[in-house]
């Protein structure tokens, strides 16, 4: 069902090796990758109270948000064998209790009244097509409207070769980072000038170790 995936960088359960799906549909983020969002959302001290990972794939980086706090967080997936390596992985580092795991595609699941996230992740496949005419953005934002903190930070993972638009779920573009062939955009409610897209360097390259 899984192989050998990515480890967690930091927090708690830090350099614990994650499974991964053999669905042949996900797309690791890779550790270089993770570990240059998760310092900038450190150091932004954005709240991982509650999380919420769409498109969750093997879970990684729910897994990573809830090593570095004591949160809860929900992860979506459509396919059920990947579902099922996310449940193996939370009960690989522990964190059973602190994860919810739903089967359901992004766009059509909606959270339960009264939810709030305080930080969503988003990992949409880069096939041609996905964010064509709204795609997975248009999917991202039917999903998370009206369930955001009021501090809340929208992070979404794209093809280095697309532009995001400005503005995501009533957040506003705060930075875009370039790393190979994809990026990350951030979206925060308060408006902080963005930086440029960063040119990516050889260690950017880098695997998902």
């Amino acid at each position: 069902m899984a192989e050998r995936g990515p480890r967690v960088i930091g927090g708690s359960v830090g350099g614990i090796e994650l499974r991964w799906p053999k669905t042949g549909a996900t797309r690791p983020t890779t550790g270089k990758m993770r570990e240059a969002l998760f310092s900038m959302l450190e150091a932004a001290r954005i709240d991982f109270d509650e999380v919420l990972d769409l498109y969750a794939g093997s879970g990684a980086l729910g897994i990573e948000a809830l090593s570095r706090g004591d949160g809860r967080a929900t992860f979506v997936e459509s396919d059920r064998r990947a579902a099922a390596v996310i449940r193996e992985n939370l009960a690989r580092v522990k964190f059973t209790e602190r994860g919810t795991v739903i089967v359901s595609n992004v766009g059509r699941w909606t959270p339960s009244a009264g939810t709030r996230y305080t930080l969503v992740l988003a990992d949409p496949p880069y096939e041609r097509g996905t964010y064509d005419d709204g795609g997975a953005w248009g999917a991202i934002e039917s999903t998370v409207r009206g369930s955001l903190a009021e501090d809340a930070a929208l992070v979404v993972e794209h093809d280095a070769k697309q532009t995001p638009p400005p503005a995501l779920a009533g957040l506003s573009l705060w930075r875009d980072r370039r790393h190979g062939a994809g990026a990350v955009a951030i979206y925060r409610a308060t408006v902080v000038p963005t930086e440029p897209s960063e040119t990516a360097t050889p260690e950017d390259e880098g695997d998902d170790e």
